[in-house]
């Protein structure tokens, strides 16, 4: 979910459609310097947001309506004038006031996460027809792009993969929408499409995993992101889930006919395994790489805090917790307000306060990323103004009665 990951794979994304590679590990080439790149007004962030603008933005809209905020107007307006006349959003459109045409590379991640974030902030919104239109329009381009699998992949027409299906199953739900009737011409649903991506449990690499996709020979290989994003969907839920009761140890379980709601749990166990000999994930090595030494990979850790703590595994997520409380300032100040937004969620999944995470106040810091928010509103009542299927108000440690959005997730797609 944050930047630099999220920038990789719109790369990879591009790689593909031009032909010159496959799906594989990528990096996201370097964010020019603040000083040399004009950010929008309106926009969250200070680095180039060519590969991540409107979800940046989408993220930081869903973390704030998590922490009792309301985007400002400007912000909201920006998020708006992103978007194409067909309801698809891009990563990012330098240029918001010329018509998206042929060579516009629609993005269906960002798309998703937008329509998520305008769901959750619209009836605070000052322009709450106007989100409600937006809404429409996304989830039916979304309905649109639809792979026969179920699926979606990032750019429509492309192969569909585990994360930009759980991203997508999200925003229906956000919206309201049965992900199970939400089939493709071939009556297949997008649960169909995750379940194909499932590991068994005998997998002696990754038991109970979810794969990206596929790899050249076919062989699905563990992959935590995908793992962690494909947990969340097939439960119905998103990144801003909460804990889920009452708990339970997550256990490996294949059956003879396989179902999306036991191959989630089957990734929860792959994640809690995972996690449970350093309290975090560990970024995969980069091909022809000579440093080959572990790094901690801390977004992804934040992402499996999230589905194990939706899963009912909320016990074993609480070390990685702790692990990101004490080693994920100096990440989130590079990453920015995505990263920020990651991190207050995780700490939402697990009832922890977003500002007293460790030493940092997450809420102040992810708000200082952009155009200042409205203030909270104190006299909420119990029920959510942010329905999509999801939680409602939840309260923080200062007591204020917050409401909720629903996102996916799934974090940027690491290819």
């Amino acid at each position: 979910m944050n930047t630099v990951r999220r920038g990789a794979a719109a790369l990879a994304a591009a790689t593909a459609l031009l032909g010159t590679g496959a799906a594989g590990a990528a990096t996201a080439a370097p964010s020019p310097s603040p000083s040399a790149v004009t950010i929008p007004d309106g926009l969250y962030g200070s680095k180039d947001p060519t590969y991540d603008g409107v979800w940046r933005q989408s993220l930081a809209f869903l973390a704030q309506r998590a922490a009792g905020f309301q985007p400002s107007d400007k912000a909201v307006g920006w998020l708006f004038d992103q978007q194409c006349e067909d309801g698809s959003f891009s990563s990012f459109r330098a240029d918001d006031k010329a018509p998206c045409d042929a060579k516009t590379m629609r993005d269906t991640n960002a798309t998703a996460l937008a329509v998520q974030a305008l769901q959750a902030v619209r009836n605070q919104s000052t322009f709450p027809e106007k989100a409600d239109k937006a809404v429409k329009a996304g989830s039916d381009w979304l309905r649109s792009v639809q792979n026969k699998d179920g699926g979606w992949g990032y750019n429509p027409g492309g192969a569909s993969d585990a994360n930009s299906t759980s991203v997508v199953i999200g925003a229906l739900a956000a919206t309201g929408a049965r992900p199970a009737s939400f089939t493709s011409a071939e009556g297949r649903t997008p649960y169909d499409a995750l379940l194909t991506f499932a590991l068994p449990c005998s997998d002696k690499a990754g038991p109970g995993a979810f794969a990206y996709q596929p790899d050249k020979a076919g062989k699905l290989l563990a992959n935590a992101d995908a793992t962690a994003a494909a947990t969340l969907a097939g439960l119905g839920k998103g990144v801003v889930a909460t804990k889920a009761s009452p708990e339970q140890p997550p256990v490996c379980n294949d059956l003879s006919k396989p179902t999306i709601e036991r191959a989630s749990l089957n990734g929860a166990s792959y994640l809690a395994k995972a996690l449970a000999k350093t309290g975090h994930l560990n970024l995969p090595p980069m091909p022809g790489a000579t440093d080959t030494s572990e790094q901690p990979d801390v977004g992804n850790t934040a992402d499996a805090v999230v589905a194990l703590a939706a899963s009912g595994a909320a016990k074993e997520a609480k070390p990685a917790l702790e692990w990101l409380e004490k080693n994920s300032a100096a990440w989130a100040k590079e990453g920015g307000p995505a990263a920020y937004a990651q991190l207050i969620l995780a700490a939402r999944a697990t009832d922890t306060d977003p500002r007293e995470f460790g030493t940092a106040d997450l809420v102040e810091q992810l708000n200082a990323t952009g155009p200042a928010p409205k203030t909270p509103d104190t006299s909420a009542s119990s029920t959510s103004d942010d329905e999509g299927g999801f939680d409602v108000w939840w309260i923080i440690g200062i007591g204020m009665v917050v409401g909720v959005g629903i996102g996916f997730l799934v974090s940027g797609r690491k290819k």
